[in-house]
């Protein structure tokens, strides 16, 4: 079975998670879109919200199953048998960032490929950060956000 790892914190999940995503579909049996819980990292809404939010984006996706994790990427990835780790690319940025980690991640398991997809035209603006200062300052984020994801007013 060709499984893949889609993991980031999701917080809030996005158009262009959703995105990734749905083009990943038919490249792979199925997809673990998980949450990976970075004690160092402060995230905004819980993580109920955040698998909440992420169940019902991808309800009409029978090969996708929402998860989290609080281990290393790589040790989910044998824990579930993925053979490969999803990242969705938006600039050139995001490619040094991700390629970093993907050759930590090479180091830590060979047998684990990082798989990139660029990110639609429309939502290469999109960051869950840059959705999260929005809200802070009281605007409407729901045309960066899938559908099933409401955000509650702060």
């Amino acid at each position: 079975m060709n499984v893949a790892l889609f993991p980031g914190s999701f917080d809030p999940v996005t158009k262009g998670h959703e995105s990734i995503v749905k083009k990943a579909l038919p490249m792979f049996d199925k997809i673990i879109v998980a949450i990976g819980e970075n004690t160092s990292k402060k995230t905004m809404f819980s993580l109920e919200d955040r698998l909440k939010w992420l169940k019902e984006t991808f309800a009409d996706c029978d090969n996708v199953e929402i998860d989290s994790y609080n281990c290393l990427t790589t040790d989910y990835c044998r824990q579930k048998n993925a053979k490969f780790i999803l990242r969705g690319l938006r600039d050139t940025a995001d490619f040094q960032y991700e390629k970093n980690i993907s050759d930590i991640n090479t180091m830590l398991d060979p047998e684990i490929e990082t798989v990139f997809l660029l990110a639609d035209k429309q939502d290469s603006s999109i960051s869950s950060s840059f959705v999260r200062e929005m809200i802070m300052f009281g605007k409407d984020v729901r045309e960066f956000l899938p559908k099933s994801v409401v955000i509650p007013n702060k």
